[in-house]
Parts: C-alpha cells; structure tokens; sequence
C-alpha cells in the first residue's frame, strides 16, 4: 500500500523496506508535511485520525506550516505537540 503514495515523498528511502507498522510514524510525518490531497486520503484510510493524531503529537520535528495547520484542523493547541517544545541539535547562525 505504501506503493500508492506519491514517490517523490519517499525519494530518499527504499519503499520495498518500509513497514506501514513498524516504520508508521515515519510515513505519517513525511506524507503530512510533503504529501498531495491523494496521499492524505490514503494516509487516513491506511491509519486513521486517531492514529494520526497520536503520531504528529509525538512527532519531534514538523515544519511551521504544519504545525499550524494540524493544530487548526485537530483542534489540539501548538503548545501540546512534543515538535513545538523540542529544540534541533543544529546550531543557528551567529548574529553579527
């Protein structure tokens, strides 16, 4: 089933490894932040919202926009997903 997403979604990982289990956050969290409206409907017929919920909540990274808009559409505020707290290993530019 993992065939049927978008492939430019998973240009950077062998689809034939994937599990829709085991590696489900890792889908869940690419195709939200990457996906078409196609591979939405198909990422919810495959986990469903709740599940979905679950995974974004806990995801660690979400860019801005998705954020945003999972936190509208859910309903859930920014401050509840683990992302918004996390703070990346990746050293910020020096302000001159």
């Amino acid at each position: 089933m993992i065939a049927r997403f978008t492939p430019a979604l998973f240009w950077d990982t062998d689809i034939n490894t994937l599990s829709e289990t085991t590696h489900a956050a890792y889908i869940i969290v690419r195709v939200c932040m990457l996906g078409t409206w196609e591979d939405w409907l198909l990422l919810k017929e495959m986990y469903g919202l709740e599940k979905i919920k679950s995974e974004l909540l806990n995801a660690r990274f979400l860019d801005p926009k998705t954020l945003n808009f999972f936190s509208l559409i859910l309903n859930i505020p920014k401050e509840k997903f683990r992302c918004f707290s996390f703070q990346p290993s990746v050293p910020r530019h020096w302000d001159y």
